[in-house]
Parts: C-alpha cells; sequence; structure tokens
C-alpha cells in the first residue's frame, strides 16, 4: 500500500507541474528533420539519375522492401510508385525467405531499405538478385554495408541527427529522408514517362481525387438532353424547351449544328416585356457564348465558371455542341 501511495503521489506531483513546451519540442523535432531533408537534397549526385535510368527500364514490377521501420516506408514506396505508373509491389524480407521470393521475377528491379544496410532479414533477397541477376537499387546510410556493397546501385543517406532524444535514435529524421527519397524517385520517374493527369486518373478513379481529374466530357448532359433550337424559333417555343430541360439556358445552332448562340435565364430578364413571346431567338440571344471542349478536365471548367460568374456552360467541339454542363453537375460529381 506504501508504494502505491508513492506512486500516486508522484503521479499527482507530475498532473500539477508547469506544462511541458511541446510546440517547442515539435519545432525542434521538424528543424532536425527539414536539416536532414537538405543534407539529402544537396548529397544526391550521379547514383540518383543511374537509379532512375535502370528503374524506368524494368519490364516487370519494382519490388520494395525493407524490415522494421523502413519497411513501413518501403509499403508507402511502392504504393505511391504504383499509382503514378511504375508497377511496384511490396515484399516482407522476413516473408521472402519462406516463400514469398516466388512473387520477384527476373523481369523485376528490387529497390530495399535499410539505414544500417545490415539488416538480416535483407540477406535471403539479396543473394536471389545476385542468382536471377534481379538489378538491386539499395537505400542506406552505410556506404560499407553488405546492402550497399551488394547492390548495383546504392544511394546513400547522409547521416543526419534523429530527432528522438536522449540517444534512443528511434527513427525519425531517418525514415523522413527514407520516404523523400523515395519520392523523388516516384516523381522522376513519372515526369520520365511524361505521366499526364489522364493517365493519373486511370488509377485513382474514386474519391475527390478521381472527381478532380474527371473531363467535362464525363459530367455533361448530352443528346436529347440538351436544350438547342434555332435563331428562327419562336420565343414562346424557347421558353418551353429550355423549361422542358431545365438547365437555364438555350443554345441556338445553324442548319450545320454549329452552335452560334446562347439564351440565358439573365437574357431573359433583360427582355423582358409585353412582346417577349412575339420575339424570335435570334431577336436576343447572345452571338458569342462561352463554351468548353470535352477534353477539358472538370476542376479547369468549374475555374471557368467562376471566374465568368455564369452557371451554365456548352461543351463544343469542332464548333458543334456535344454537351451542357450546369454548376450543380459539378457539385454532384463532386468536383469543388
Amino acid at each position: 500500500m506504501g508504494k502505491l501511495k508513492d506512486a500516486q503521489r508522484v503521479s499527482n506531483e507530475l498532473s500539477t507541474s508547469a506544462p511541458a513546451d511541446h510546440l517547442a519540442s515539435a519545432r525542434r523535432t521538424l528543424e532536425l528533420e527539414i536539416a536532414g531533408l537538405r543534407a539529402l537534397a544537396a548529397s544526391l549526385d550521379g547514383p540518383f539519375n543511374e537509379a532512375v535510368d535502370q528503374l524506368v527500364t524494368v519490364k516487370g514490377r519494382i519490388i520494395v522492401t525493407g524490415m522494421g521501420k523502413s519497411g513501413h516506408i518501403a509499403r508507402k514506396i511502392a504504393a505511391t510508385l504504383a499509382s503514378t505508373g511504375a508497377p511496384a509491389q511490396f515484399v516482407h524480407p522476413a516473408e521472402a525467405s519462406h516463400g514469398d521470393l516466388g512473387m520477384i521475377t527476373r523481369d523485376d528491379a528490387i529497390l530495399a531499405l535499410s539505414w544500417s544496410g545490415e539488416s538480416a532479414e535483407l540477406l535471403s533477397i539479396i543473394s536471389y538478385a545476385k542468382r536471377f541477376a534481379i538489378p538491386l537499387v539499395a537505400i542506406t546510410a552505410e556506404a560499407k554495408s553488405a546492402l550497399a556493397q551488394a547492390a548495383n546501385i546504392a544511394l546513400l543517406l547522409p547521416k543526419a541527427e534523429e530527432a528522438c532524444p536522449n540517444g534512443l535514435a528511434a527513427p525519425t529524421t531517418s525514415t523522413t529522408m527514407q520516404l523523400a527519397l523515395g519520392d523523388a524517385l516516384a516523381v522522376a520517374l513519372l515526369e520520365y514517362r511524361n505521366f499526364t493527369p489522364s493517365d493519373f486518373r486511370v488509377f485513382h478513379p474514386g474519391g475527390k481525387l478521381g472527381a478532380m481529374l474527371r473531363h467535362v466530357a464525363d459530367i455533361m448532359h448530352k443528346g436529347e438532353e440538351m436544350p438547342l433550337g434555332r435563331a428562327d424559333m419562336p420565343m414562346s417555343q424557347a421558353l418551353i424547351e429550355m423549361s422542358r430541360k431545365s438547365l437555364g439556358c438555350l443554345g441556338v445552332v445553324d442548319d450545320s449544328g454549329t452552335l452560334i448562340g446562347i439564351i440565358t435565364d439573365g437574357d431573359l430578364r433583360r427582355h423582358m416585356g409585353s412582346d417577349l413571346l412575339e420575339k424570335r431567338v435570334g431577336d436576343i440571344m447572345n452571338p458569342a457564348p462561352k463554351t468548353v471542349p470535352s477534353t477539358m478536365l472538370a476542376t479547369e471548367a468549374l475555374n471557368f465558371l467562376n471566374e465568368r460568374k455564369i452557371t451554365s456552360l456548352f461543351v463544343v467541339d469542332d464548333g458543334k455542341p456535344v454537351g451542357l454542363v450546369h454548376i450543380h453537375d459539378f457539385l454532384r460529381a463532386g468536383v469543388v
């Protein structure tokens, strides 16, 4: 009971003492990691170019591997590579010697992460790479380590200070540098391949990102959904067409189907009068409608709408209307 009371007393004293300066701790951690990234950027040289040249020629996949915290970073790097057009897969080094080496083919390349370069679990993968002449790219801080010496290309990390205090050396700055170097490789590879937003959308069809990468053609109204009329159409019929399609406008086309004008709700208000129904569409249409192509990204089209303070756009290819988008269509598609 005495020991329990002592423990409770110490706990109470700690809880009532002055609060720690958490912001100072956070800033110190970030500054140390920033310093590590700066050192990494300054250290990049020829081997980085060699690594990109090696990885871009892979016929199979980039096999990313690492143990412990390096393994967690390796998983993220594999995911980033795969989502940016470089087929990749994480293989756990401890599982590799129990059958998962079969996941690695002669058409692959291996990207192995280890701060010390001496992770025993990597030995089976290193041996396998040598046996079947599979290219091995290492990310490590030790140039003389087993991993660096076995690798075809070694990307060396600078010896930056970890943010963890008390000499515990829990991976902080080191894993940040590993992650950043993986991102640098992924971006260099996608730029080399001219990976476009359209390509990116193939791998990101869902969620907010997928919505942002959709094209106007994916969300537009088309065919019979478009409100269209001719310049000689009586306004009495034009109003019925506009009301029936409920998109707040009417596109005006000529005999060849080319868009030559538009009538919006605003145009109706500006021409409101007792003789409105006696007029023809050509009498009140705007002869210079704002349009966008069907290949435009939905986010760009939404910006186009917002900048011009309008709510509808005809989608035109080769001068002819192929669709119409309303601002509500962007909201429904999640493009905001």
